[in-house]
């Protein structure tokens, strides 16, 4: 008589291939991702650094690492709008393993500033923002990688748990930048550095960008006309995206295998609001990555690791919110209005968070876990479960490589906010913190406004109505 195999073995051997493939790459890219947001963070610990010389030099020494942070997300921005579109040529494996890499060297040559004695601003300025365009290769491709290997059904809670990267790499990047920020803050960058470039040299060796690609199923290269022509085509519908404008009748014909018919436009509304909405939610996120390890400092007058440890809280609260808005979006159906109802209650937990948010210990952990939940866990959605919902929308038919450009414009809009949002806490900080939260809660109620129309389309959907398409 055959004895059974062990437990462990029959639990190994009951997924199928295709089950160990998803897991591996969303292992790889939750991990790929996470140096990403580890490489961006150490800006903001050293903020904390004792610099007295800087501060003699210069009064408005928090409007020079304004200027900073704005090098790297203006450059960001910009970047995000044409990573789509290389994103779509390349394969994603050489495109995400290359920007891993220039990633990690520009991050280690902003530390090596340290060591080197370079004191010039237009040094780091220009490392900022080189670093700035190639940190867009990372969005677009790991959520063209994930949405490419995984279907509709529990996106949401999938990509929420996913979405954790963005926390666990900050919350990462805050520890490793905290132990150096007090005795050599270059290492606080050269160590983050190393961390990414040799996640890319990982992700060259084992990526695997798609079912097809598992299989050995390559698609037919493109004549230069038909390039040609998709390349048009999908500027085409880039700047309807951008602009909401209509896509012309005689375009629909010519480029058709393209713009797929008049119905992307309709779908498309929903990449402009969504695109907007994000634009201030990551207002209000990047300017808590920025400068909420400063506020901290100040305002509760904790020593600078202590502050920058402390920091690490909101991101904790990101997973949290991440992970529920994915959670009770699949269970609703109704993305837009879970992202709404977050940012609803996130705009009074922010007042109150100014208020009394320094009332103690245990009080500021409680309103950094609650505020961390509240504001990233719209983000979160936007940028992962919405963005990959729309890109992979039955309209454009199985064309998978209209993800990449869907996330870079919904990422990319958000990003134009993620420049505005510290850029604006370092020209309003001097003036009392109080009103960088106005800021805030402003820019959180202006999200939650700009959803309005797809709110009241899914509450008319669960009551029973249905959406006519025009046309």
């Amino acid at each position: 008589k055959m004895r059974s195999l062990a437990p462990g073995i029959k639990l190994i051997t009951s997924f199928s291939r295709d089950s160990w493939y998803r897991f591996f790459i969303l292992l790889l890219t939750f991990v790929f991702y996470t140096t990403y947001h580890l490489s961006r963070k150490p800006i903001s610990i050293i903020k904390l650094h004792d610099r007295p010389n800087l501060k003699r030099r210069h009064n408005n020494y928090q409007n020079l690492f304004g200027v900073l942070d704005n090098c790297f997300l203006v450059a960001y921005a910009i970047g995000m709008f044409f990573s789509g579109i290389f994103g779509e040529r390349l394969p994603l494996r050489y495109y995400l393993s290359s920007g891993m890499i220039l990633s990690g060297i520009f991050t280690a040559l902003f530390g090596l500033g340290f060591y080197w004695q370079i004191h010039s601003l237009w040094y780091y300025c220009l490392v900022q923002a080189l670093n700035g365009l190639v940190q867009t290769t990372g969005w677009p491709a790991v959520v063209a990688c994930v949405g490419n290997w995984f279907g509709k059904g529990k996106r949401g809670f999938i990509m929420g748990i996913w979405n954790s990267h963005t926390s666990v790499g900050n919350i990462l990047g805050s520890l490793i930048a905290g132990v150096y920020v007090s005795s050599a803050w270059g290492l606080s960058f050269i160590v983050p550095g190393i961390i990414i470039a040799a996640a890319g040299v990982i992700c060259f060796l084992f990526l695997v960008e798609s079912k097809q690609e598992q299989k050995g199923n390559k698609n037919k290269d493109y004549n230069t006309n038909t390039i040609l022509t998709i390349f048009v085509a999908r500027h085409v519908v880039r700047l309807s995206f951008i602009f909401y404008l209509p896509i012309p009748s005689n375009h629909r014909s010519k480029y058709h295998p393209v713009i797929f018919a008049h119905r992307v436009v309709f779908v498309l509304q929903g990449v402009v609001e969504f695109s907007l909405c994000l634009l201030f939610a990551k207002l209000v996120s990047y300017t808590f990555l920025y400068w909420l390890p400063l506020y901290i400092a100040n305002v509760a007058h904790f020593d600078p690791k202590k502050a920058g440890d402390l920091s690490t809280l909101f991101d904790v609260g990101g997973i949290v919110g991440g992970i529920l808005a994915g959670l009770i979006s699949d269970y609703s159906g109704g993305r837009a209005t879970t992202c709404c109802a977050m940012l609803i209650i996130a705009a009074p937990m922010l007042f109150l968070f100014n208020k009394i948010g320094q009332n103690g210990l245990p009080t500021t952990i409680g309103m950094l876990l609650w505020c961390g939940a509240l504001v990233n866990g719209p983000y979160a959605l936007i940028t992962t479960a919405v963005s990959a919902d729309l890109g992979t929308h039955e309209c454009l038919r199985g064309n998978s490589r209209a993800l990449s450009t869907v996330t870079a414009i919904i990422d990319g809009t958000g990003s134009i906010g993620a420049a505005v949002g510290p850029l604006l806490a370092g020209l309003i900080s001097p003036t009392g913190w109080n009103n960088v939260f106005y800021m805030l809660i402003a820019a959180d109620v202006l999200a939650c406004l700009l959803l309005s129309r797809l709110v009241y389309k899914e509450v008319r959907g669960w009551c029973g109505y249905t959406t006519r398409l025009r046309g």
